[in-house]
């Protein structure tokens, strides 16, 4: 037991001396107070490698801080024998209550009670805004509440978005009850009611199937003169949506439109979100093909979202058809709508179709980038098509955006699955002359296909540039 406690007592030791060296270089570099070390621990600290900036050394001491606070049973004694700064500097305690609250928003509670006894520490509030969201993901309400009246005595004001994650927190936390007490608590503070509280004690109704309150409260934000904005609407939509029911969500929409509400988007468009948020695919994709033959398109932002559904789905074919469809009758597509798109149907082997929606994105005045035309040059490559990939692939290199390592790692690869070691060899020179080393990997796989085909010679010549980057 004694040989335990001597083991523990020398590893906070150590840490002690550790911290006090880190902050002793962080003193000397950014003009802070020089901090002394306790005698017996700087005997027996090994010497820390130099940081080589002043950068290095404060997010070093950040971090090293941030770990005794997060570990440290006794930490209010380890910080005083630490010799911190006095005063100590405000951001380097908000960097490490940012660090520690996460994890351990008691301990950085501890840390912040620590600080604020000090005379000369003057506590912000973004050192509180830091822990009251760790504090209620963790459902310490009790010392959220506590931190809360703390900063009203001190006349810190609270912070809407914060407060806004705390009714969140609560909602989901099936309290919807105390999370509707927050938000009439918060005047009590001082924290205006702003529009993104009033959304997130909807998502916390609505969360919990309350949509009697959630009307109760849009009636509400009419009252006080609270504009509403689109996560209010597509807040009850999507809650709406989850519970598939449409038309109910439909008939929402309409009924706050006679009542002065108006959504900033149309509400179809918010439909067709909420139905893919709430991964009712098929409902999505009947809604969006019927408003589409009516002549009523969607945005490009509610397309782009669809499409990435259907996408991930594995149903591609919908949503090609779909935007040709849009396209047909009007809607224009954005980078994001080809970004989504042409990598999906080149994935599936539908090959002159991703190229005429990369002509098209040209077509539209977008310069194609490495992950635009990579996506073509692989499906090419997994088609067999090699010298055709090698042509466009050499096309884009001086009409497009150059290639970066991915793509010319990726080539090298399909070029040694199909077997083109040669080109393979090439393509691996030609990326370190444009400034990407390549990594061992890449050279073994290059260099065992080159010896498989009897190219020793030129496969020595490989390995001696790998040697040659190491050395470098």
């Amino acid at each position: 037991e004694s040989r335990c406690g001597r083991g523990a007592e020398g590893r906070r030791e150590m840490s002690s001396s550790v911290s006090a060296a880190v902050l002793r270089r962080l003193g000397d570099r950014l003009g802070l107070r020089r901090l002394a070390t306790l005698p017996d621990y700087a005997a027996g600290a090994e010497e820390l490698p130099q940081h080589p900036t002043s950068k290095d050394a404060y997010f070093a001491a950040v971090n090293h801080l941030s770990t005794i606070v997060r570990r440290d049973f006794y930490l209010e004694r380890t910080l005083n024998r630490l010799r911190l700064p006095s005063p100590f500097p405000p951001d380097l305690a908000l960097r490490v209550i940012r660090a520690a609250a996460p994890s351990e928003p008691l301990h950085a509670a501890r840390f912040l009670a620590w600080l604020r006894a000090k005379p000369n520490f003057s506590p912000s509030a973004d050192h509180f805004d830091a822990l009251l969201l760790p504090l209620a993901r963790a459902r310490l309400f009790t010392h959220l509440w506590t931190q809360a009246s703390d900063m009203r005595a001190l006349g810190l004001p609270l912070s809407p978005a914060t407060f806004s994650a705390v009714i969140s927190s609560y909602g989901h936390s099936r309290l919807a009850e105390q999370a509707v007490e927050v938000f009439n608590r918060l005047p009590h503070f001082g924290c205006p009611q702003t529009t993104e509280v009033y959304n997130a004690l909807l998502d916390a109704l609505c969360a919990n199937g309350n949509f009697a309150g959630a009307y109760k409260l849009l009636r509400r934000m009419a009252r006080k003169g609270v504009a509403p904005d689109r996560a209010t609407f597509s807040t009850l939509v999507d809650a709406w949506c989850a519970s598939g029911k449409l038309r109910e969500a439909q008939a929402f929409l309409d009924d706050m439109s006679s009542r002065g509400f108006r959504p900033p988007v149309r509400g179809r468009d918010l439909l067709v979100d909420g139905l893919v948020r709430a991964g009712r695919l098929e409902e999505a994709k009947a809604f969006a093909l019927r408003i589409t033959k009516e002549g009523v398109l969607p945005d490009v932002a509610t397309f782009n979202s669809l499409a990435q559904a259907l996408c991930d789905a594995g149903d591609v074919e919908f949503a090609v058809g779909l935007l040709a469809d849009a396209s047909s009758r009007g809607m224009c597509p954005d980078i994001s709508t080809y970004k989504v798109m042409l990598p999906a149907v080149a994935k599936a082997g539908r090959i002159e179709e991703a190229f005429r929606l990369f002509y098209a994105a040209i077509e539209d005045g977008h310069r194609p980038f490495p992950s635009l035309y990579a996506a073509i040059v692989k499906a090419l490559c997994k088609a067999g098509r090699f010298a055709d990939a090698f042509a466009f692939f050499g096309d884009m290199k001086s009409k497009g955006h150059p290639p970066n390592r991915p793509v010319y790692v990726m080539l090298v690869k399909m070029c040694v699955r199909g077997g083109r070691f040669l080109d393979a060899a090439n393509y691996l020179l030609e990326m370190n002359e444009a400034g990407f080393a390549p990594r061992a990997p890449t050279f073994n796989v290059v260099v065992d296909g080159l010896r498989h085909l009897g190219k020793h010679d030129l496969a020595r010549r490989m390995e001696q540039l790998e040697m040659s980057l190491k050395g470098n």
